[in-house]
C-alpha cells in the first residue's frame, strides 16, 4: 500500500474536494458554527454533481455546511440553525425542510454516507474464489444489470479500475472504481446472489482500495445508511465513515424517481 497516506492526510484531500463541490472552504468542515455558501459549477467537482447545487447539506460531523442557491438560502439557513447537526439530517426535522423546499418546487430527494479507508485496518482480506485485476479494456461486456453498482453504463469513461472474483472462469463478484475526480475514486461492489456471504464483496473492495491507494488516489464509498449490507461491507473493508450529504432536487425529478406526479 502507499504509505504516504495518513488518516488526516485522506481526510484532509476528501474535505478539499467537499470545499470544490460545495463552492466553500475546507476548513468550514471543521468550523464550530454552520455556514451557507452560494453554489457554483466548478470543472473540478465530482463528475457526477449537477451544479450549482439548490440545496445539498454536507457534514463530517462538526457541523454542517449548505451549498444552495440564492432562492433558498434564507429557508436553508433558518432550518440548520434550529436544530442540532445530526438531526438536521432525520424526521420529523426533515419535514420542516422539506415543506420550505417544496413552496420552492424542491423536494429532499438523496441522502447518504460516505467511508474513507483507515490506513490502520486496511489490508487485503481472504477471498475463496481467484481475484484478477481489471483494467477498462475489461469491461466491454460488463455493462449489464448484476454489475451496475460497480460500473456505470452512462459514464463508461470514468470507470478506470477492478478487482474480479472468478469461480474458474465464470465472474462472480466486481468491484469497480470511476475517477468521480482528480483526487478521489468511488468504490461501487456487485456479487451474484449464490455466492454472497462468502466474504467476497469485502475482499474485493479491500483488495481494490489497496490498489487505488497504490496509485496515489483516495477511494471513497458511498451507502445509504439504510443499507446495512452495504454499510457492513465498508467496515469489514476497513472504511470507516467519514461525511453525510443531504441533496434536494427539482420536484418533479423526484416524482420521476418514485413513479409519482
Amino acid at each position: 500500500m502507499n504509505m504516504s497516506f495518513t488518516n488526516q492526510d485522506i481526510l484532509r484531500i476528501a474535505m478539499a474536494q467537499s470545499a470544490i463541490d460545495a463552492n466553500c472552504a475546507p476548513e468550514d468542515f471543521t468550523r464550530a458554527e454552520n455556514v451557507v455558501a452560494v453554489s457554483a459549477a466548478n470543472p473540478a467537482a465530482r463528475r457526477y454533481l449537477a451544479l450549482p447545487f439548490d440545496c445539498e447539506l454536507i457534514s463530517y460531523g462538526n457541523n454542517i455546511v449548505a451549498s444552495v442557491g440564492e432562492d433558498c438560502r434564507a429557508a436553508v439557513e433558518e432550518y440548520i440553525g434550529r436544530f442540532p447537526t445530526f438531526r438536521c439530517f432525520e424526521t420529523p426535522n426533515l419535514l420542516i425542510l422539506d415543506d420550505a423546499l417544496r413552496a420552492r418546487g424542491l423536494r429532499v430527494c438523496f441522502m447518504a454516507e460516505y467511508f474513507l479507508p483507515d490506513p490502520d485496518l486496511l489490508r487485503p482480506l481472504p477471498c475463496p474464489f481467484e481475484l484478477r485485476l481489471l483494467h477498462r479494456a475489461d469491461f466491454d461486456g460488463l455493462y449489464t444489470p448484476q454489475w451496475s453498482n460497480a460500473l456505470c453504463e452512462t459514464r463508461r469513461e470514468l470507470d478506470v479500475l477492478g478487482v474480479g472474483a472468478y469461480d474458474g472462469g465464470t465472474l462472480v463478484g466486481l468491484a469497480g472504481c470511476s475517477a468521480d475526480c482528480g483526487t478521489m475514486w468511488q468504490i461501487g461492489v456487485d456479487v451474484l446472489p449464490a455466492y454472497r456471504r462468502r466474504g467476497v464483496a469485502s475482499a474485493l473492495t479491500s483488495r481494490l482500495a489497496l490498489e487505488i491507494l497504490d496509485r496515489g488516489k483516495v477511494p471513497f464509498y458511498c451507502a445509504a445508511w439504510s443499507n446495512l449490507k452495504s454499510v457492513r461491507n465498508a467496515i469489514r473493508s476497513g472504511f470507516r465513515p467519514a461525511w453525510v450529504e443531504l441533496t434536494a432536487k427539482p420536484a418533479a425529478f423526484a416524482a420521476q424517481l418514485t413513479g409519482g406526479e
